[in-house]
């Protein structure tokens, strides 16, 4: 294929000699001709170790070329990876000038060219962008006449850190591609046809969101665990011995276990340790910002549902699952328990539902942290979801049990407020689903 990447910075020099070194003809555009002199000569405007050596072998085959001209880059081009920076505004929004300046430039360069032997040409963005970009810039671009060409837009975020760009580059840990175009995610198939891993094709503005939920959530790791050694440090405790046998746990830790969009935590354990670990710090007049913002992060969750409840409107509500997660009687620091105490509070009618919990079985902690919640839960409770659900006006569904599904498919109320993402398809397509965070 012919790629034209447009930017040639850290992402775009590693990308195009990435692309020639598995076959591809690439033209590399900027306007800096000291990036085009420099690779034109065979050498790697950025530091990047073995970059030199492959810029020389690729440049050297004809494979790799520099122009500051995007219509010699774009003759008989099949796809443009725009790879140009987007720096931080004086206020943290990403400045999207050099995309603009990019994309219109591909345009006009499109619009000037002769007539194609193929007529179609993929525009795809590489750079880190906000979500909505592709919508209100990326293809707005595009919508006019662009010469004889058609033109597909796509995101297709990168993943390459430097000191080892090159590595990431051949094997990546995600291939994702957001597009609504079969034409542009074909051809992407085909330029990256060399790793073995499938493209994933997703939205838009999925695409776009990946790349900064990523980073937010390498910037918390690095955050929490050096936030853990200050605290840890304080008890005599070592913690990079912690965090090796932390690493060591690929089902709980280090894994996708806990990252699904949902509803707040609770239990026995979770909210109970964090506080004994802030306790700690203060105790040390040590702050720990990152420990302290989970447990205002995670009450923030239930204001948030409350809230959305009482612009409903309505005054009726059933709650479909009380304890703090699926196949457990455990009420203690339930967030469903704080829903319906708030609600309650506010003079909401509540019902209740839950498959597992029966008043009279309660012992212990559990009984004791109901009784001081939700003192009068057994003349809350009701014997089904169906029972719950009548005269109901909005349903709150933390659990996922059969028989609750089968009420709401049975007798849908105004509104409903899926806390879990597990309802199924059947439940997300009634009109008044709606999840708690999608």
């Amino acid at each position: 294929m012919r790629v034209a990447v447009f930017g040639l910075g850290y992402v775009g020099t590693v990308t195009a000699a990435g692309l020639a070194a598995q076959g591809h003809d690439v033209y590399g555009v900027d306007v800096d001709t000291e990036k085009v002199a420099a690779i034109a000569a065979g050498r790697s405007p950025v530091v990047e170790p073995g970059l030199d050596e492959l810029m020389a072998d690729v440049v050297a085959a004809g494979r790799l070329h520099a122009t500051t001209s995007p219509r010699e880059a774009l003759a008989g081009a099949d796809v443009s990876l725009v790879c140009v920076g987007t720096p931080s505004t004086p206020y943290g929004g990403a400045d999207l000038t050099y995309v603009e300046r990019a994309l219109a430039d591909i345009a006009a360069a499109l619009r000037s060219l002769p007539e194609p032997e193929s007529r179609f040409h993929s525009v795809v963005i590489r750079s880190t962008v906000p979500p909505g970009t592709g919508d209100t810039v990326v293809a707005p671009a595009f919508a006019g006449p662009v010469g004889e060409w058609t033109v597909g837009t796509a995101m297709c975020p990168e993943f390459l850190r430097e000191g080892s760009g090159l590595a990431d580059f051949a094997a990546p840990p995600l291939l994702v591609l957001g597009t609504a175009d079969d034409r542009v995610a074909a051809a992407i198939a085909t330029m990256f046809g060399f790793l073995d891993m499938p493209l994933r094709v997703v939205s838009v503005r999925s695409a776009e969101a990946l790349k900064y939920t990523c980073n937010a959530f390498h910037a918390t790791k690095v955050a929490f665990t050096n936030e853990m050694a200050r605290i840890l440090r304080l008890v005599d405790v070592d913690a990079r011995e912690v965090m090796d046998a932390f690493c060591d746990d690929t089902v709980l830790n280090v894994s996708s276990a806990y990252l699904r969009p949902g509803f707040a935590f609770g239990g026995s354990c979770l909210p109970k340790d964090l506080r004994s670990l802030l306790h700690i710090a203060r105790s040390h007049n040590v702050d720990a910002p990152t420990l302290a913002g989970v447990s205002a992060s995670n009450d923030l969750v239930v204001r948030d549902l409350v809230d959305r409840i009482i612009a409903t409107g309505e005054r009726s509500v059933a709650v479909l699952g009380l304890s703090f997660k699926s196949n457990t009687d455990d009420l203690r620091e339930s967030p469903n328990v704080e829903v319906a105490e708030r609600l309650i509070g506010k003079g909401f009618d509540v019902r209740i539902y839950d498959p597992i919990i029966n008043p009279d079985r309660l012992v212990g902690a559990n009984r004791r942290h109901v009784e001081a919640r939700l003192p009068h839960l057994s003349r809350l409770l009701a014997r089904s979801a169906g029972e719950a659900l009548e005269g109901a006006a909005v349903a709150v569904a933390a659990s996922t049990a059969p028989a609750v599904v089968a009420a709401l498919l049975k007798a849908p109320p105004k509104r409903l407020f899926d806390l879990s993402g597990r309802l199924g398809d059947q439940v997300e397509q009634l009109p008044c689903y709606e999840g708690i965070g999608w």
